[in-house]
């Protein structure tokens, strides 16, 4: 049978004039002018644009046609591994414990709770699988409980829009009580009271801009509006500290932050701003007794340092060194207890929980750190609802094991395993061979690789290899564990991660090394990493797929484009590849916010040069 032949999409020269330079975009007609109404109904999306879609979609299914068993067995093994119906561990708060599971067949989570020891009595407060019927597409967001457990408030999105409707329902009476409240982000917090919901809602460029205060049982014309955002460049989230006792509004971009904080025992305060924004200072914070405990990187903490000021008088002129900036030992997140304060830190490469006993004044009285054993391996920590315990959670995993959640008495330092991830259809992590590699970039710099692979793997110098790659936004690859890639290796592959510039995989300058003028380093980091491989004997090349997704599909268009000869092939999933035309549109929802990471095109000329001599988009050649 021939091979199908691929469709082109029609040639439409169109010019672009910028910084007295002038490029040719043939292939402008692709986006539909009216794109923000089609977020909102895709029937009305253009039909040119909808056939060439289309088109691609057929062509697609023609070439994959002759692996369609192969397909069929990979997502039998895949589906194996998989228990369907899983649950998470319970968490207590007050009486009950809250938990979601999965029934069999499912394909939505089921949101429960049972009164503390009585888990029989089990009930389902929200039945994903039972409100999905008939809807073609269903995404649950937020499900917050109020603090008095009589109310639940949830958020869904039925359309794939992204934009979110806020329900709530009376638990006892399974009801649904005020009118739905359309076009927000999907995200809520409760008061103290149980009387207030906190929400934030989208403009018309998707953009979270408003932070509204909706009183239950009133009309939710009534809802005020307690912030907005008028900088196009920030984003806007709200949260709740660990105690419960302050509700945090942030606005922030990829290096600047500002919080906003009320009271959630006062929720008709008006939101009281911690420290106002300065370029380049990043802070969050939590709080414990009467102090705010401060994560920043103020001072020229490149890798942040904790910093503390009175819940009295939290500014910035108030804040006192509690753990010091140390170079390459990346602070990443807090977690308060009533007596503890827990931080997750990443020091050479590897995650660690740390650990610090808190005396009277809010100083630190002892601390100690969580082991682990293996070469590489992900943690991660997961607040519970319960603030005045000695326990913590957290979870762990590498490449050989599966995810295990861990129950951890902070004052006995004695760790109990609570769940392991089932695989189903069997996994035996002595089968497999996780180890942690480094190569050395152009520059010098040792960029380090994660390996799994199968025990008995015999390299013989043409071992196929998939080597996966991100570097943007500081976010590191975390060495995990996952089903799906088990069907690759168990085919004689090996399984890569390459941890590139660009992630914060060795501390917050591991990042800015890998972004705006210095984004080709994320690329020849990547590169390198594929010459290493080839040089130890693991593959070679031409037997090389490289597999990269967003910013990683950019990753993806810029070595294909940099190194062509040494990949078989790559993966460039919802790849963010036309940089140039997108970080040169404001409209766009993320455009604005992503400029202190790219760099701003339409402002700087030397942002615009920068992007075009890497946008894969613009850098194609035959």
């Amino acid at each position: 049978m021939p091979r199908p032949s691929p469709p082109h999409a029609k040639q439409i020269p169109h010019h672009v004039t910028a910084h007295g330079l002038t490029r040719q975009d043939d292939y402008a007609w692709l986006k539909d002018p009216r794109w923000q109404e089609v977020m909102q109904d895709p029937t009305l999306l253009q039909k040119d644009i909808r056939a060439y879609l289309e088109a691609e979609n057929a062509y697609t299914d023609a070439v994959m046609r002759d692996t369609d068993a192969l397909q069929k067995t990979l997502f039998a093994e895949m589906k194996g591994r998989i228990k369907e119906d899983d649950s998470s561990v319970p968490a207590t708060d007050g009486s009950y414990a809250y938990y979601t599971k999965y029934r069999t067949g499912g394909q939505q989570p089921l949101y429960c709770r049972y009164p503390i020891n009585t888990p029989d009595a089990e009930e389902i407060l929200l039945d994903g699988d039972q409100e999905a019927k008939g809807k073609a597409y269903y995404k649950i967001g937020a499900c917050a409980h109020s603090p008095n457990h009589q109310l639940l408030a949830f958020c869904v999105d039925d359309k794939g829009s992204e934009f979110y409707t806020l329900y709530i329902r009376d638990i006892k009476s399974d009801a649904l009580i005020d009118t739905p409240i359309p076009n927000m982000t999907g995200s809520v917090v409760w008061s103290a009271d149980n009387t207030v919901l906190f929400y934030t809602t989208l403009n018309e460029n998707h953009r979270p801009d408003k932070v509204y205060r909706h009183k239950v049982g009133s009309s939710t014309h009534d809802d005020v509006m307690i912030y907005e955002e008028t900088d196009p460049g920030f984003f806007l989230g709200i949260d709740k500290t660990e105690s419960g006792r302050f509700i945090l509004i942030s606005a922030h971009d990829h290096e600047t932050s500002e919080v906003h904080i009320l009271s959630a025992e006062t929720p008709e305060a008006v939101p009281h701003c911690i420290e106002p924004r300065t370029p380049k200072l990043e802070y969050d914070l939590t709080d414990i007794g009467e102090t705010f405990y401060i994560l920043t990187n103020a001072d020229k903490a490149e890798d942040f340092k904790i910093m503390t000021a009175p819940v009295a008088s939290p500014s910035r002129a108030h804040w006192v060194d509690l753990v010091p900036y140390k170079h390459g030992c990346l602070i990443l997140s807090l977690l308060a207890f009533d007596k503890r304060l827990v931080r997750m830190e990443r020091d050479n490469g590897l995650p660690r929980i740390q650990i610090s006993q808190l005396r009277s004044d809010g100083t630190i009285e002892d601390e100690h750190a969580i082991t682990f054993d293996e070469q590489a391996y992900s943690l991660g920590l997961s607040p519970g609802y319960e603030f005045q315990t000695e326990d913590m959670r957290f979870t762990y995993s590498s490449p050989t094991t599966p995810t295990q959640t861990f129950d951890y008495n902070m004052r006995t330092r004695q760790r109990t395993l609570r769940k392991t991830q089932e695989v189903p259809s069997g996994h035996d992590p002595s089968d497999y061979v996780t180890e942690r590699i480094t190569a050395q970039a152009p520059d010098g710099e040792d960029v380090p690789i994660t390996l799994l692979y199968r025990r008995e793997l015999v390299r013989d110098g043409r071992t196929p290899l998939l080597l996966y790659g991100y570097g943007s936004y500081g976010y590191a690859m975390p060495a995990s564990f996952s089903t799906a890639r088990l069907s690759l290796v168990d085919r004689g592959f090996i399984y890569a991660i390459a941890h590139i510039r660009g992630g914060m995989d060795k501390g917050y300058n591991w990042y800015t090394d890998g972004k705006r003028e210095k984004k080709s380093n994320t690329f020849t980091d990547f590169i390198a990493c594929a010459h290493h491989l080839i040089e130890r004997g693991d593959t070679s090349q031409g037997h090389i797929i490289a597999q990269g997704g967003s910013a990683g599909g950019m990753l993806m268009g810029a070595v294909a484009n940099m190194a062509p000869e040494l990949f078989l092939g790559a993966i460039a999933e919802v790849p963010f590849v036309d940089v140039l035309n997108t970080m040169s549109d404001d409209t766009l929802p993320l455009t604005p916010p992503e400029w202190p990471e790219w760099g701003n095109p339409i402002e700087h000329a030397e942002d615009y040069r920068t992007i075009a001599a890497y946008s894969p988009y613009d850098n194609v050649t035959a």
